[in-house]
């Protein structure tokens, strides 16, 4: 992983910390307080080699399924997120930073 890379990385993961319990985020959100430097889908790649301390089970797609599946559902429920059809309602559960 280059450098820049790494930063980026660090970036997401200092984004992802910033999101309170039973509040969520898209890939494309994380992307674009990046100055979209990186793609929705390198958030998730930073998000699968991500330390045990950001909690990735907080980012969603943007029509708020899960794309890691059961087990990001079962985190989420837990924070008190409910789901509908598989999905959440990103109208009631999205967290919009004012600064990270």
């Amino acid at each position: 992983m280059s450098g820049r890379s790494s930063g980026a990385f660090d970036e997401v993961y200092a984004i992802v910390r910033g999101i309170p319990a039973g509040r969520v985020m898209t890939y494309g959100q994380v992307s674009e307080i990046m100055d979209r430097r990186i793609s929705p889908a390198a958030v998730g790649w930073a998000l699968s080699q991500c330390p045990a301390d950001v909690p990735w089970q907080r980012i969603v797609n943007g029509k708020g399924g899960c794309s890691t599946g059961e087990r990001q559902i079962r985190r989420l429920r837990k924070e008190g997120i409910k789901f509908r059809k598989g999905a959440l309602d990103l109208s009631e559960y999205r967290f919009s930073p004012r600064s990270i």
